[in-house]
């Protein structure tokens, strides 16, 4: 048994998960625990406040996620051809990426000036609520090209391997934001107080301030000796189009998920005001399980892209089911605490401040949540393994179609009819989250099993 067990140890790829999966998922942490700074801020500044955050960030989110994700698609081009040796090719990728962020940029700007104001009437939310959905939606998406531009620069690093500079700027981002937060919220000193307002604007400074720092890095006479990354600035209609080829549905894989959640707590919404407060709450308590699984997904598809491009999809296999491994044992233990220790991880969201009957039926609310939470994290958390392996190979389309038709039939036009129709509760409706994930695990673990993902590549074959 011991013998088995050291073979076992052997050939598995956690080392190589490790290095490159960690920094990643400390990386999201960091981002995670800036979201949630906030809300947790903003839970004690206003129940308004809180209830408002969610929408309005989700909603934001969901197009800087589909912009992000094309842009970010990027690593996995770079993942292929640096598994291949092709460096120069890097640069090249690089400025497509760079090309289609301006656009989004543009893209967004125009969508915070003429869907502010439509959406938010549309979600029937209390009026004093969508005042401040307004604001902080109309901000964060103003601010959207930094955040793209993040996304799409930290390829450089991330598509070849090296995760630990992405790690380190993500956190200087959070150690600026999260100060600067508090100060914009509750005004301090200087700084005047803007409650939901300022939290956005602080949201965007750190996107700015991390976007400075990739450029410094990037940018440099030695980068451009090995990789081109001045050389190969004028826009390659071929790389570009095979980035949109891929990217786009590799993107909306995950922009669909999040609009999916997007118009689940817009319906939400319409149950009532201390209904929607707790859920807000509880899925910021679930992005803390949710970013390290999406940390794990990104470096899964970096670790198979890489094993592709040197044509070693056994490798790859292998280096999948090690970081599937190492993520349940977070999962369980964080669901322990979701299970046990309800209390503790709901405490940052309570402030004497508030009405404590209000209070207190959100909370309990949350209580119950949690459990539901504990199940869903544990199926989302395998779905990201096995959809990001997917994502590497250039496997995107399938798993596109999927996700349209599951969360269009088992998601969101239950949740709406239950809601609308039938009176549906906050619990039901949290129900339909758990049977969504569960089917989208299984499909996606099927596709893994069969192996189509292994012959697929994105870049040109030689």
């Amino acid at each position: 048994m011991y013998t088995h067990f050291r073979q076992w140890i052997r050939y598995s790829r956690y080392h190589e998960v490790i290095r490159v999966c960690l920094p990643l998922v400390l990386s999201m942490s960091a981002a995670t625990l800036m979201t949630f700074t906030d809300r947790v801020f903003l839970a004690n500044y206003s129940l308004n406040a809180i209830s408002a955050a969610l929408p309005a960030g989700i909603t934001s989110y969901l197009f800087v996620a589909f912009f992000g994700g094309v842009g970010g698609y990027a690593g996995v081009f770079i993942a292929q051809y640096t598994g291949r040796g092709d460096h120069l090719k890097v640069g090249a990728v690089l400025w497509q990426g760079i090309y289609f962020t301006l656009g989004s940029g543009i893209c967004c700007w125009l969508l915070a000036l003429f869907l502010t104001e439509p959406l938010f009437s549309l979600a029937g939310h209390p009026a004093d609520v969508q005042v401040l959905e307004r604001i902080y939606f109309s901000i964060l998406c103003k601010g959207a090209v930094f955040s793209v531009a993040t996304v799409t620069l930290a390829t450089f690093f991330s598509g070849r391997g090296l995760t630990r500079p992405v790690m380190l700027i993500t956190f200087f981002g959070v150690m600026i934001n999260i100060p600067l937060d508090y100060a914009l919220i509750f005004g301090y000193k200087i700084f005047p107080e803007l409650g939901i307002k300022g939290a956005a604007i602080a949201t965007v400074t750190a996107w700015i301030i991390e976007v400075i720092c990739f450029t410094l890095l990037i940018f440099n006479r030695r980068n451009d000796h090995r990789f081109g990354v001045f050389a190969s600035c004028r826009f390659d209609r071929k790389i570009f189009t095979r980035l949109m080829q891929y990217g786009i549905p590799g993107s909306l894989q995950f922009t669909l998920d999040i609009m999916a959640f997007t118009l689940f707590i817009l319906i939400v919404g319409r149950i009532g005001k201390l209904e929607l407060a707790a859920t807000n709450i509880v899925i910021s308590i679930n992005s803390l399980a949710f970013m390290p699984s999406m940390g794990v997904s990104q470096g899964i598809s970096v670790l198979v892209g890489q094993a592709l491009g040197r044509k070693n999809p056994q490798q790859a296999a292998k280096q999948v089911w090690s970081s599937i491994h190492l993520l349940v044992i977070y999962i369980i233990c964080f669901d322990l605490l979701l299970i046990f220790a309800p209390d503790f991880i709901l405490s940052p969201f309570t402030s004497a401040q508030q009405n404590s009957a209000d209070q207190a039926i959100v909370l309990e609310l949350c209580r119950k949540l949690l459990h539901v939470i504990a199940a869903f994290i544990l199926f989302d958390g395998l779905y990201m393994v096995f959809s990001g392996a997917l994502r590497g190979a250039g496997d995107t389309r399938f798993m596109m179609a999927a996700i349209a038709l599951v969360s269009t039939c088992c998601f969101v036009l239950p949740v709406y009819i239950g809601v609308q129709f039938f009176e549906m509760g906050v619990f039901a409706a949290w129900l339909w989250v758990v049977v969504f994930i569960v089917l989208l695990f299984i499909i996606s673990g099927l596709r893994f099993k069969y192996g189509l993902w292994k012959k697929m590549l994105v870049i040109e074959n030689e």
